[in-house]
């Protein structure tokens, strides 16, 4: 006889679902990124952490409930056909609870960037209205990469703003952003093409076609990674640590070329581990 699986309460499988509609990977790997690039930042300048590298932290988790919840929302009508699973057309949840759940992201969002001052405030707004743009406007037009280029551009920035460290320590990762950006939006595109293409998507990704979109993912991720690696060892900056968290960064975005699914996950490491190395590379701690 089969083992019988506990059963979850309503409220159990609710609360499971709000966690699916965030699109829980893409969310953590952003907030990971925050956590170390505000933590490894605030170190190298001499203070602890403290209440404002908690409400910079905060401020990029609402943004990135927010975008999640307001994607599938948006989406919702196509995901009946192509993605009966995803909560809202599985009958999870509701489009209420998801609108709901997106404005709670945003109003986190909104009152943690209040308290770090302007420019945090403005950053995170532009970065998070960017979002939303592709959320329900862009995601399915040849412009679908212009919110990736922009928000991922601006993270630093907002990171370094709320921590209150001079914008000008992370110039150079704000302009590193962009190819990594690019790929990640077509990692992510890949993994839903037959989807979005039979519902009519014009995205960048089925401009471009499969094959050509999943050659210039992996070209360029793998380039930013190696480019760095050897402006850092040119410049005599590769240390151990650095090394190592950029080495596992190639290899995860290089075990990507065998799907899709694997592509866009290890991308999500790599930003993470380049994120880390750069700072530690770049700060000498």
């Amino acid at each position: 006889m089969g083992r019988c699986q506990p059963r979850r309460s309503p409220t159990a499988n609710r609360l499971v679902a709000a966690v699916r509609l965030v699109h829980p990977a893409p969310a953590a790997a952003v907030v990971a990124l925050t956590v170390a690039l505000a933590a490894i930042l605030t170190a190298q300048s001499g203070r602890p952490p403290g209440l404002r590298l908690l409400l910079t932290v905060l401020s990029v988790a609402g943004s990135q409930i927010a975008t999640g919840a307001f994607n599938d929302l948006a989406d919702r009508h196509r995901d009946a056909r192509a993605r009966p699973e995803k909560p809202i057309p599985a009958g999870e949840l509701g489009p209420r609870a998801a609108a709901l759940i997106g404005l709670g992201g945003l109003a986190l969002h909104a009152a943690s960037s209040a308290a770090l001052g302007g420019l945090a405030l403005v950053l995170g707004a532009t970065a998070t209205g960017s979002a939303l743009l592709y959320d329900f406007a862009l995601s399915r037009r040849p412009a679908s990469v212009v919110p990736y280029l922009v928000s991922f551009g601006i993270l630093p920035a907002w990171i370094a703003a709320g921590i209150e460290v001079p914008l000008s320590r992370v110039l150079p990762a704000m302009l590193l952003v962009a190819p990594f950006a690019a790929a990640a939006h077509l990692a992510n595109a890949l993994r839903d093409f037959e989807a979005d293409r039979a519902g009519g998507s014009r995205s960048l990704v089925q401009v471009l076609g499969r094959g050509r979109s999943r050659a210039a993912a992996l070209a360029l991720a793998l380039g930013v990674g190696v480019a760095v690696g050897v402006a850092f060892s040119l410049g005599g900056q590769l240390r151990p640590l650095p090394l190592a968290l950029g080495a596992l960064g190639l290899a995860a975005v290089a075990q990507g070329a065998w799907s899709a699914r694997r592509l866009w996950y290890g991308m999500l490491l790599a930003a993470v581990c380049w994120t880390a190395g750069w700072a530690l590379a770049t700060g000498g701690l």
